[in-house]
């Protein structure tokens, strides 16, 4: 993983606005369009190693599941943006809350 995938992905997450998410794996398409690399486990593995500094709940999976073993802190960051939640509370529902950038 080099620094230009890691910045390409913390730059994109930081976009991300409040009240919305985008999945590991439209990260991935999106910086794979800029860099022809990578997928959605090396966008986790950024995440994991260097997401602190960045609004790291906004990123799901495509079903709007939460960031695996950060599920409460990230639960409370998303209703304090007001982020559209599956009924029972436990995902991010994708289909109001999905995000995608217009450009580069």
């Amino acid at each position: 993983m080099d620094d230009e995938y890691v910045e390409a992905v913390l730059t994109l997450v930081e976009r991300i606005p409040p009240g919305r998410a985008m999945a590991y794996g439209a990260i991935a398409e999106v910086i794979g369009a800029q860099l022809r690399r990578g997928g959605p486990r090396m966008v986790g593995a950024v995440m994991a190693s260097f997401g602190a500094a960045v609004p790291w709940w906004r990123v799901v999976t495509a079903n709007g599941r939460l960031p695996p073993g950060n599920e409460v802190a990230a639960r409370r960051h998303l209703a304090a943006e007001g982020t559209p939640m599956s009924v029972d509370g436990d995902r991010v529902d994708m289909r109001r809350a999905a995000w995608r950038p217009d450009g580069p």
